[in-house]
């Protein structure tokens, strides 16, 4: 495998409010496609840093009697601890207040003004007479024109979400002074963006951008491109444009310009060739991972910015979904989010990390946090599989064994699969399906419990004569957990690298090839991670009550309540049956040899099953979660007895068994591989 170098990038969080868990969705899924890419061997570089201009850090600076420095510089503090709690490992966290910033914007700008794709124009602006400033759309509020609703912002109405310019605004006031606007000419710069146009095209559609994206690019570009407006007029928090006294880049125009900052800064500390990233013909890969809010500047201006001043434009860009929790929009206007500092005040982040990485997919789908999910999930998975793994044979070894391990690989093939894993889960990582790979994970794990399960090492314990069998058995275990530990690694750093302290090894590499560790002193064992306790999770509601009214609060009965807790859209457990009445289930091992769309239906999926002796249709309500091509030639369960169902697309012949909180997270439940069609389940 070739060594890549990789420069990676998250979007600037902005300066003037703390980092929430929003915000955590995409810096934990940078990090930890980073950290894959680390643990590879490659030369990867993670760069961000705070977005610190505009008129919003210069308004809160003013009410706040300091200056906009003093506040950034507060902020930067916060956000950095913030990020180093959650494990998220930037090599190099910076400012867009930084004079490399303004040396990279100053530069830009005028390579793109020597292109000739600046221009000036005057336009009229509302202006506040009291403050003496232009006031940006979102700080001009009043009476929707469309629907009459109060109190709304300049450019768009959050009560029948029409937009509009400001001046349609009725009863306009200034959201600083209160005072009715005024309207007033200034003299404006503007990036061309039509000059890019054709650019722009063939970029979009060259492989940069996810499928759904580059559609979203399309359609924009259909529409015309718009000449961008890059200054704005003091008073003004950033950088004065070269040659235009009192005009200030806007805040979008040096944002970006940051990432080249941030690593530019990062060269100059490590001796690193900045060029040799950043120039046309550069063999480094460029990566920025963003929210899917901020495309139009990073798959637009962005690209055409650099083509034009002459930068190499990025490999891809990768945007991602929105954070609700427990079903809820996440708003910062409306103050619906929980802090980062908050959730850090009482639970692991690495609970978060887990939960958020068996989340994601390479997509730009909105994802859910759901409390009473996010607490069997990492219960289930993180303590009840993984970690359970290494309690459960640890003790033996060193009561029994002094703390050394076997010089037997007691299931040498076991351990190669394991191995073999590898392949399939690095491809995963690389793709960003990080929920895939945590299912993949997860099905080695559960077979790694199986094979402890058919052990019984407590047993073994007992009986005379067994110790060669029972130190073989769980050193396999211990061997085993090594491997799930490595390929978690990226995703939650802390317990991996107490694990790797627990087997007394260096930090593991990606595991290519590994041998199993035999004969090997490991250390005395200490709980890596404890459950989840319901308690935290309704701490967390309440310190965060203000911002989260609309949110049902988590009340646990007890500690022990949290193992039976219903997922989201799971109803109660209701009318218990005799076994007599379970008995009467008929379930049985099928093969789906095919599956299409139902055409006219939303959810569901048509499978013709393989029983063995026969085939069944049967319509399945799995469509958000699978494709046919994902279903076909795998096994399932199916209720074979089930009375046959008329439904309005045909007759349904049983019922294929699923779990999940719904949405993508639908699992079709999956017998061994060695099972046969037709074998009954008891």
């Amino acid at each position: 495998m070739s060594k890549r170098k990789i420069l990676v990038t998250s979007a600037l969080p902005y300066a003037n409010g703390p980092i929430h868990l929003g915000h955590l969705v995409e810096y934990i899924q940078t990090d930890i496609w980073v950290r894959f890419q680390k643990q590879r061997g490659h030369e990867c570089f993670y760069v961000c840093a705070d977005d610190t201009h505009g008129t919003p850090i210069m308004l809160r600076a003013d009410k706040e009697g300091i200056t906009p420095e003093q506040l950034i510089a507060d902020v930067e503090k916060q956000h950095r601890a913030d990020f180093a709690e959650f494990g998220v490992g930037f090599d190099q966290y910076h400012s867009t207040h930084s004079s490399e910033n303004r040396e990279f914007s100053a530069l830009i700008y005028q390579r793109l003004r020597a292109g000739g794709h600046i221009s000036q124009r005057s336009i009229t602006q509302a202006y506040d007479p009291k403050k003496n400033m232009f006031l940006p759309d979102r700080f001009i509020k009043g009476e929707c024109p469309k629907c009459g609703a109060a109190d709304q912002y300049g450019d768009s109405c959050e009560a029948c979400g029409a937009t509009y310019s400001p001046t349609e605004l009725k009863n306009a006031v200034s959201a600083i002074s209160g005072e009715r606007p005024i309207e007033k000419e200034s003299e404006h710069y503007f990036f061309e963006l039509g000059h890019f146009e054709q650019m722009l095209r063939e970029w979009t559609t060259a492989g940069h951008l996810q499928p759904e994206v580059a559609n979203k690019m399309a359609e924009w570009l259909e529409n015309g491109l718009q000449q961008w407006d890059i200054s704005r007029d003091a008073p003004y928090f950033g950088f004065e444009i070269p040659d235009a006294p009192g005009k200030y880049f806007y805040v979008w125009l040096d944002a970006p310009i940051g990432y080249m900052a941030s690593f530019k800064h990062l060269c100059d500390r490590l001796g690193l060739n900045f060029d040799s990233f950043w120039q046309k013909d550069s063999d480094a890969e460029l990566y920025h991972f963003i929210g899917k809010d901020i495309i139009y500047f990073h798959a637009l201006f962005w690209p055409a910015m650099l083509t034009g001043a002459d930068f190499r434009t990025p490999s891809a860009v990768f945007a991602h979904g929105f954070l609700t929790v427990n079903g809820e929009k996440m708003s910062k206007s409306r103050g619906t989010f929980i802090k980062a500092r908050t959730y850090l005040d009482h639970l692991n982040p690495e609970y978060l990390r887990y939960y958020f990485a068996a989340k994601l997919g390479a997509g730009v789908d909105d994802i859910d946090l759901n409390f009473d999910d996010f607490c069997l999930r990492v219960n289930s998975d993180l303590v009840g599989k993984v970690v359970n793994i290494a309690s459960r044979c640890a003790g033996f070894i060193h009561k029994r064994f002094a703390g050394l391990l076997s010089n037997t690989c007691a299931e040498p093939a076991l351990f190669q699969q394991f191995v073999d894993a590898n392949t399939a889960i690095a491809e995963l990582y690389e793709r960003r399906e990080f929920g895939k790979a945590m299912r993949e994970i997860m099905a080695l794990a559960d077979k790694a419990n199986q094979y402890i399960d058919e052990k019984k090492p407590w047993v073994i314990a007992k009986e005379e004569g067994k110790d060669a069998e029972l130190h073989d058995a769980c050193s396999m275990g211990i061997n085993l957990f090594r491997m799930l530990v490595v390929y978690l690694r990226p995703v939650i750093p802390a317990l991996a690298a107490n694990a790797e302290s627990f087997l007394n090894i260096p930090p593991q590499a990606w595991p290519d090839v590994v041998e199993p560790l035999l004969g090997h002193q490991i250390n005395a064992f200490t709980p890596l991670m404890t459950r989840v306790e319901p308690d935290k999770i309704a701490a967390i509601v309440e310190a965060s009550k203000e911002n989260l009214e609309k949110t049902p609060p988590v009340k646990p009965k007890s500690a022990k309540a949290e193992a039976s807790a219903p997922a989201a859209g799971i109803e109660p457990i209701a009318n218990p049956i005799e076994i007599d009445d379970f008995a009467k289930i008929d379930l049985r091992v099928a093969r789906i040899v095919k599956a299409e769309a139902v055409e006219g239906a939303e959810k569901l999926l048509q499978l013709t099953v393989d029983l063995g002796n026969e085939t069944r249709n049967i319509f399945a309500g799995i469509k958000s979660a699978y494709t046919p091509e994902q279903l076909e030639g795998k096994l399932t369960v199916v209720v074979a007895n089930l009375q046959p169902r008329k439904m309005r697309f045909g007759t349904s012949e049983g019922m294929v068994l699923a779990a999940g909180p719904g949405g993508k997270d639908i699992f079709v439940l999956s017998p061994d591989q060695g099972a046969q069609p037709g074998m009954r389940i008891k």
